[in-house]
């Protein structure tokens, strides 16, 4: 599976971006799908899942109500809907497939990455 995250950018606090991962292959649908950011210096944290059909969804407590996980399997592309952005939210964000069929918490649980998009919110 191929990977290409794309729709990052520079925006100010309080605006709004979405984020695509578009996904070779015709096997999306096997895959729960995640979102993971990186910060400068920081290690890669969770940002969201979603299961395999897109029934259930969870986030990391620090986007939570902010941000919104979707996919369409017909179009093998999942989304990173992101509302009320803030500096802190500032990283490069990377999608992700998963063989569990809820996704995962942990990076180790995803074995298909993106090469990343640009998420810079000044304030």
């Amino acid at each position: 599976v191929q990977l290409q995250a794309s729709g990052g950018g520079l925006v100010q606090a309080g605006d709004s971006l979405r984020l695509s991962c578009a996904a070779s292959g015709r096997t999306f649908s096997r895959y729960a799908m995640g979102w993971f950011r990186q910060a400068p210096g920081k290690e890669r944290e969770f940002v969201a899942a979603i299961s395999r059909s897109g029934s259930s969804t969870y986030y990391a407590d620090s986007v939570k109500g902010r941000f919104t996980i979707s996919r369409d399997n017909s179009k093998n592309t999942a989304y990173l809907q992101m509302n009320s952005l803030k500096p802190e939210d500032t990283a490069v964000y990377y999608c992700a497939t998963s063989e569990k069929a809820f996704g995962s918490w942990s990076r180790y649980d995803y074995d298909y990455w993106g090469q990343g998009t640009q998420v810079t919110v000044s304030s």
